[in-house]
């Protein structure tokens, strides 16, 4: 068994992704990269490890509602915990296992939203009640060994997010008004969604991917 943990960079992909005005229109949440921090445990077999991981990742990104005017913070906080084999390709006499790895992932999503002078939204700070979604990733990586209880891992991983679990919620039921859109995660299209109507407007769903650069330190067991 090894165990440990690092830290890495988490850049947004697909829908995840875009800038602030396209986070306003509905078509993607904005985001930025940010940073990861991870704990990681392996339990090695003959020719595979299973590894399970638990990753923490902070994204925001700031910028205008339209051209020029209306400005909006954005943030989102994700953890993740993912399951999954990494099938070790060594290389005879280094000290350097290479592997490529498959996971199944439970992602939990809280964030914030803050507007300044943004048309038909009042200003102020909003919290975006939580979610949980499952998805899946593949990974490839290299481990370094030091000695026969420590090592560093490199990894880079393509994380499908969302896959399961896609929704809409209206938090504030039986009222009606645009920043009620924000609130949510709402990953899926707007049931009341009309053709001009500036109060519905997420028109289909929305997927959340990310790339994950991520460095380990793992201690033996």
């Amino acid at each position: 068994m090894k165990l440990g943990g690092g830290v890495g960079v988490t850049i947004p992909a697909s829908d995840f992704t875009g800038s602030a005005l396209e986070y306003y229109h509905g078509s993607r949440y904005g985001l930025s990269s940010g940073l990861n921090l991870h704990a990681k445990a392996k339990v090695g077999l003959s020719g595979l490890d299973f590894a399970g991981e638990i990753h923490y990742s902070s994204l925001r990104n700031t910028g205008y509602s339209e051209p020029g005017q209306g400005t909006m913070d954005i943030s989102q906080e994700v953890l993740s915990v993912k399951v999954g084999p990494e099938f070790r390709l060594s290389l005879p006499a280094l000290p350097v296992t290479s592997y490529v790895g498959a996971n199944v992932s439970m992602n939990r999503f809280n964030g914030e939203t803050s507007f300044q002078g943004v048309a038909k939204v009042p200003s102020g700070t909003y919290s975006v009640k939580g979610a949980t979604r499952f998805g899946a990733g593949i990974s490839a990586g290299t481990e370094v060994n030091l000695g026969p209880f420590m090592s560093f891992d490199f990894n880079v991983s393509y994380n499908l997010m969302n896959l399961f679990g896609k929704g809409w919620e209206d938090v504030n039921a039986g009222v009606d008004q645009r920043v009620d859109s924000y609130l949510a995660l709402n990953d899926d299209q707007d049931p009341l969604i009309a053709a001009g109507d500036d109060k519905h407007f997420i028109s289909g769903q929305r997927n959340i991917r990310t790339i994950q650069f991520t460095v380990s330190v793992l201690f033996g067991f």
